[in-house]
């Protein structure tokens, strides 16, 4: 659920609460996305552009103005990019990397064991081989080695031969494995987007926009974006260095967009400016199949229709993600770099099975979570920040676990996994306003933590079972106002109110003009003002299938994910029968030829109830 930043919990005088609800059955307030007096700006993107007044609307309400309105719907590379150059270390990194490769050095990619490390191994591999080298790929084993390079592993590398390592999507805390390598005739290149403290590990060259010393204005890059721009400023230093001939031609860095989205959507990165663009052209380029292992898990994953961001998100990105989580570490980064159709279909067949294996492992933890977190309730009243852990959980999916508990309770949550010897890999999400990694690396600077770092919105960390309860007590007293202030501020945006019969495939494609919609670039929200609930049932793993009926008759198919035993999926489940408001977010769904809307429950409310 996007979340808006505003201040305030109640409708104002000139923006009272849409429909009247000011608390939903999730507790929300609902609130019109079209600010007060924006409508004008709405019907003069309408106009200008000949679009819907629809579509005019989901434009204004995400701050689009008619003079970038053609730009933001088809949004260019080549007028988002900007100069690497300005990336702090990126010349040095692009200069070594090109002497590495006129030398035929040996060289190995660290990566990160998430689809935002896989999709930036394989990119930089992929360059790499285009240009004449042929580099290994090394992505740790999550659960023995843990995140980011480790002394074993990279003495082992170097042993093997490899005089340039290049890490991706981490390093930028390995202040100590770096120092121990210092002298070994390894040079190493940092190509991250983590948060930083002041102090950098020694690197040849360290990469990331969110260094405290980069100017370059590019913080939102996913790991991926910070790769994509690295191989344009190698291309251009091969090219300088008339690298390039008629019998080893300049490669195209177009054609590994499919990549840059895979990673840049799944890594939850902010779809604005170059990233928006990244996604756009990836999709794109993704639909023309030329990567094999990324079609064949498309396959696998039934990821039918136009490529989309709800497909990378939700479909693909997890199976590439199960490979790191409870199975083989490098699978993801193998199947994006493989041209061989056998192969790549064995091992999407690999990651789809894991990805199940997957859900059971995660589904029984959640279960143990939750109770831990509602036990906890009772002693402490509403959750300001939740740290919940288990003996036996599995370290490959508390991540998914804090995801869930977090959005249960709406408050920043940490799930961690102990092992026999007390010592826990952890793993944080949080909500809007609250910046969880600030926090973690703080509390690594107090000792709680044996180590940690990470995002606003996502953190990692290793303690020791004894600093627990310090951990609570810590991130409870430095997060409290923050998320008081978040919860403050909780609300749904809804861009307009359609009845069942206005909800077509034609209305759905018209939306996705404005795509690619994720973090920064929300997918619109409607509601679909008195339905009645005509058919209600639980499927699968705990959601709650529907059948809408408007007042004429027709009715929309629906379906809220993971709601059986929330206040949303008791209210469907209940069959109200007075009518009740619905929101939520409209999909096409293609099943054996046909192609249907169904709409993914969002929230509800019953009318006239403040």
């Amino acid at each position: 659920m996007a979340l808006s930043s505003e201040n305030n919990k109640s409708g104002t005088p000139d923006q009272p609460p849409f429909l009247g609800v000011e608390n939903s059955v999730s507790g929300r307030l609902w609130r019109s996305r079209l600010k007060p007096g924006n409508e004008r700006l709405a019907l003069a993107i309408a106009q200008t552009l000949d679009l819907p007044e629809l579509l005019g609307r989901v434009l204004a309400g995400r701050g689009v103005t008619q003079d970038i309105a053609t730009k933001f719907l088809d949004p260019s590379i080549r007028d988002q990019m900007p100069d690497p150059s300005s990336l702090q270390d990126m010349d040095k990194a692009a200069e070594r990397l090109a002497t590495a490769i006129k030398a035929g050095e040996k060289i190995t990619i660290f990566g990160d064991y998430d689809v935002d490390g896989a999709t930036s191994s394989a990119l930089l591999a992929r360059f790499l081989q285009s240009v004449g080298s042929n580099p290994d790929i090394y992505i740790p084993d999550r659960i023995f080695e843990g995140y980011g390079p480790n002394i074993e592993a990279i003495k082992e590398i170097r042993k093997n031969g490899t005089s340039l390592l290049v890490t991706v999507d981490c390093g930028t805390a390995s202040h100590a494995v770096f120092g121990e390598m210092a002298g070994s005739g390894l040079d190493i290149i940092v190509l991250d987007h983590h948060q930083t403290d002041a102090e950098l590990p020694p690197a040849h060259a360290l990469v990331n926009p969110n260094r405290q010393d980069d100017l370059s204005g590019l913080g939102h890059l996913a790991a991926v974006g910070v790769t994509f721009l690295t191989i344009v400023a190698l291309n251009r230093a091969l090219r300088d260095a008339e690298y390039y001939s008629s019998t080893r031609p300049e490669p195209d860095l177009l054609q590994w967009l499919d990549l840059v989205a895979l990673g840049t959507v799944c890594d939850s990165v902010p779809l604005t400016g170059l990233n928006r663009a990244f996604v756009a052209k990836g999709l794109i380029a993704m639909g023309h199949g030329r990567n094999v292992g990324l079609r064949t898990l498309r396959q696998v994953s039934r990821a039918s229709g136009q490529p989309s961001t709800y497909h990378l998100g939700f479909l693909v990105g997890p199976r590439i993600n199960a490979g790191g989580r409870i199975g083989r570490a490098d699978l993801g980064a193998t199947l994006l770099t493989i041209d061989d159709e056998f192969k790549a279909g064995e091992i999407a067949a690999t990651l789809d099975r894991l990805n199940g294996e997957r859900q059971e492992i995660e589904r029984l933890t959640v279960e143990e979570a939750l109770v831990e977190a509602e036990r906890g309730m009772g002693k402490q009243g509403e959750h300001s920040v939740i740290v919940t852990s288990g003996n036996n959980w599995h370290p490959g999916v508390v991540g998914l676990v804090a995801t869930r508990v977090k959005d249960r309770f709406s408050a920043p949550t940490i799930a961690i996994a102990f092992n026999d010897a007390g010592i826990g890999t952890g793993s944080g999400r949080s909500i809007s306003g609250v910046d969880l990694g600030k926090a973690i690396r703080e509390a690594v600077s107090e000792g709680i933590l044996v180590k940690g770092g990470g995002h606003a919105m996502a953190a990692g960390l290793t303690i020791e079972k004894s600093r627990l309860g310090d951990l609570r007590t810590f991130l409870g007293e430095r997060l409290a106002q923050n998320v008081e202030q978040s919860r403050a501020s909780d609300h749904i945006s809804i861009d307009g109110a359609l009845t069942a019969s206005a909800a077509t495939p034609a209305l759905v494609s018209m939306l996705s003009r404005a795509a690619p919609y994720g973090m920064g670039n929300a997918e619109p929200v409607f509601c679909f003002p008195a339905h009645k609930i005509a058919y209600a049932d639980t499927v699968g793993a705990g959601h709650v299938k529907v059948n809408l009926q408007a007042s004429d008759g027709k009715r929309l198919d629906a379906i809220a994910f993971r709601a059986a035993d929330t206040p949303l999926g008791e209210l469907l489940l209940s069959r109200p029968t007075m009518p009740i408001h619905v929101a939520g977010r409209l999909r096409l769904d293609h099943w054996q030829g046909r192609e249907r809307v169904q709409l993914q429950i969002a929230d509800a409310a019953i009318p006239g109830k403040a």
